[in-house]
């Protein structure tokens, strides 16, 4: 039996969360076309007859003086000492540069081991891909290299074969059924977060943060009650979020219910949403304190 725990390190939008929630077969990481949506490090767990691998999916690593984005690379940093192995995505349709050659360079130098892989490979032209896969065997001369595609779930069992080999024998660190460890409060505030992304525009995602009020479960009654505020940087922003006759702040709200109401199969759910503002949050060290838990 083997048991590992396995950080995702990448650039921002190389495909990290796609890949973890195909591994899972469940939604654990929150996904966006917009880049750095992962903020924290979020436990995915894959469990098969050769044992348990545990993927922390990490926030894409970008080379920043601003104090979030500090935040994240400490994340980031950090999981690679907490890691048993390191799986390690190159975004084959981003011409490797200083960011990348950081990146390679601390997962390289970590002493951990690593899988190289280069994703998004069914939409590569065969020039990216030969260059993509150069990089890698440059920089991780002695792990496997491989590629595969998250989205299309293409390499994946290869990745998985690879991971399995390397990883230590051990027992299982959660039950078999179980796809990941987030709180509740984690994976509903994640949720309206994602919704929020996607219905506001490239500008917004960066300012804003969820927070859960209140959260009331029933188990007896079988009925959910939530209170969540989304907060921004400004106060005129938060007429962005509402939307004009509050269509924005409905689509979110309905967006979020459907898929909250997963998480509570056969319960009634009630979700109120309120639209705030924290001025600064991303220079305050308390707030952030708050969110990268």
């Amino acid at each position: 039996m083997k048991a590992a725990t396995v950080s995702v390190i990448g650039r921002p939008s190389a495909g990290k969360s796609t890949l973890v929630n195909t591994i899972t077969g469940m939604k654990v990481s929150i996904t966006s076309p917009v880049p750095q949506t992962t903020r924290n490090k979020i436990r995915g767990i894959y469990t098969d007859s050769r044992g348990q691998l545990v993927f922390l999916d990490t926030p894409g690593f970008h080379l920043s003086d601003k104090e979030i984005n500090k935040r994240m690379q400490e994340v980031t940093i950090s999981s690679l000492a907490d890691s048993d192995l390191i799986l390690y995505l190159l975004d084959g349709k981003r011409t490797p540069g200083k960011e990348e050659e950081t990146i390679a360079g601390l997962v390289s130098g970590s002493g951990v081991p690593v899988v190289a892989v280069l994703n998004k490979s069914d939409i590569l032209t065969d020039e990216e891909k030969e260059n993509g896969l150069s990089f890698l065997k440059e920089h991780f001369p002695s792990s496997p290299v491989l590629a595969a595609s998250g989205m299309k779930d293409e390499g994946v069992d290869e990745i998985l074969i690879e991971l399995f080999r390397l990883a230590p024998e051990g027992e299982l660190m959660y039950p078999e059924e179980a796809y990941t460890d987030q709180d509740l409060e984690f994976r509903i505030s994640e949720i309206i977060r994602e919704k929020t992304i996607s219905t506001l525009s490239e500008e917004m995602p960066h300012v804003i943060f969820v927070e859960i009020e209140d959260l009331e479960y029933s188990a007896e009654n079988q009925h959910v009650w939530v209170r969540a505020s989304i907060n921004t940087e400004r106060d005129g922003q938060k007429g962005i979020i509402v939307g004009r006759g509050g269509e924005n702040i409905k689509r979110i709200r309905k967006e979020s219910f459907k898929e909250i109401k997963r998480i509570f199969p056969g319960s009634s759910l009630e979700l109120d949403l309120r639209v705030k503002s924290e001025p600064g949050w991303r220079k305050n060290k308390r707030t952030l304190d708050r969110i990268f838990r």
